[in-house]
């Protein structure tokens, strides 16, 4: 009984291709097809020589996808229509189908969201170096749902565009100069004013620092164990490692030299006999 089912449907099969309206429709269908991705890929071109220049990469990619992910919709519905499918019913099952998968698909749609609001705003672009928390890195790219970083001991990071939204973002190569801040304890027994001429003096010397703006040198307070004091000094943002190690350096040497105490936190105690 089976074979003879199967052969029936073989039959049928082939007498319905073999009618010659199947290869006209089949080559209309075709070209149809051909037509739409040819177009798609047309204006995915022209899009991204247009847009170059007036929009940053990540919001170019985003239109591109769309037209490219249009012309597939369009070539389903075109193929759904040629095999005789009611797209009614199926318009009516995909509502339905969609706000199960929107209550599902919530956290995706929050970070798409979240996703257009970055690149629109542009608070870092790839290549910008970030601090996102606890973790820093050099941006690799802003996606439609997620951010993607390479932190500086070489790790991949993918943070979701709705915990960026939310949270504080540094951008730490957003300018070309940027101010070190480093506090210096001295005692209180220390000349406050050799002290912040020792500091001047230190930032003049150092070739990583600017003179331009000026050194920041500010008595901060008065603290458990000596006096602080607030020493910025300005540098290109690109110099910072380099900038932080000949500082700090640069002070331990010339306070070394001069004899200016760096003190650190003492205890006493005392004992008190019964």
């Amino acid at each position: 009984m089976n074979n003879v089912n199967i052969s029936e449907t073989v039959t049928a099969f082939f007498a319905h291709v073999l009618k010659p309206d199947f290869w006209e429709k089949a080559t209309s269908l075709a070209i149809s097809i051909a037509l739409i991705l040819v177009i798609s890929r047309i204006l995915q071109v022209l899009i991204g020589r247009t847009l170059k220049k007036t929009m940053p990469e990540p919001r170019t990619q985003m239109i591109r996808k769309g037209v490219r992910y249009l012309a597939y919709v369009i070539i389903a519905t075109t193929l759904l229509k040629a095999f005789g499918v009611d797209l009614s019913a199926l318009l009516g099952a995909a509502g339905i189908a969609g706000i199960a998968i929107g209550f599902a698909a919530q956290t995706s749609i929050s970070n798409l969201i979240s996703g257009l609001f970055l690149i629109s705003e542009k608070p870092f672009e790839p290549g910008n170096s970030i601090q996102v928390g606890d973790i820093t890195g050099v941006v690799l790219s802003v996606d439609p749902l997620s951010v993607k970083i390479q932190t500086f001991d070489n790790r991949f990071v993918r943070i979701p565009n709705e915990s960026i939204i939310k949270t504080n973002v540094i951008n730490i190569s957003r300018f070309p100069i940027r101010r070190l801040d480093v506090m210096v304890p001295v005692s209180y027994k220390s000349n406050l004013d050799r002290v912040r001429g020792l500091l001047a003096e230190v930032a003049a010397k150092n070739t990583n620092v600017l003179d331009n703006p000026a050194p920041l040198i500010l008595i901060d307070k008065f603290d458990a164990s000596g006096i602080n004091i607030l020493f910025g000094v300005w540098f290109e943002s690109s110099n910072l490692m380099e900038t932080k190690n000949s500082i700090i350096s640069d002070i331990h040497s010339r306070f070394s030299l001069e004899g200016i105490a760096i003190p650190y936190p003492k205890l006493d105690v005392f004992v008190k006999e019964k």
